[in-house]
């Protein structure tokens, strides 16, 4: 189990904290932290604060991910996804989501917009090398293993 700290905005009052929805969940669900609601046309990105400031504890970070339900119904999703919340970062998370669909979609207040996965993050150090080990996979990519 791992302890995050977190600090609510004054905004958040009467929003519950993200929890796991299942025993088994990888992703609890953020919710949107707004006054009034926001509407998406068709195309149209934007910011959606969630009132939440994580202290993430070294070694790990957050990843921002879409809920596939939003995405499957209505066709709204995450840019940038999976965003990194780094474990230095101390500033409100916010959402950038998305409209692909073909309507306008409406993002109320308390609404889950995301899920937010914690993971361990290494840092990784480079080893300059003239010749690297040669792979069964070698330099195929973009699809090179077929569809």
């Amino acid at each position: 189990m791992l302890t995050v700290k977190v600090k609510t905005a004054a905004e958040y009052t009467g929003l519950p904290l993200p929890k796991y929805e299942t025993a088994q969940a990888a992703g609890m669900d953020l919710l949107a932290c707004i006054d009034a609601d926001v509407t998406l046309v068709p195309g149209e990105r934007r910011l959606i604060p969630t009132g939440l400031f994580l202290e993430i504890p070294a070694g790990y970070e957050a990843q921002v991910r879409p809920r596939s339900g939003l995405a499957l119904k209505y066709g709204i999703t995450c840019l940038n996804t999976p965003g990194t919340i780094d474990a230095d970062y101390r500033g409100e998370m916010g959402i950038i989501l998305i409209n692909l669909g073909q309507d306008d979609f409406t993002i109320s207040r308390g609404m889950r917009i995301a899920q937010l996965v914690f993971a361990p993050c290494l840092q990784a150090v480079w080893q300059p090398e003239e010749v690297l080990l040669n792979s069964e996979r070698g330099e195929g990519g973009f699809g090179h293993s077929g569809l």
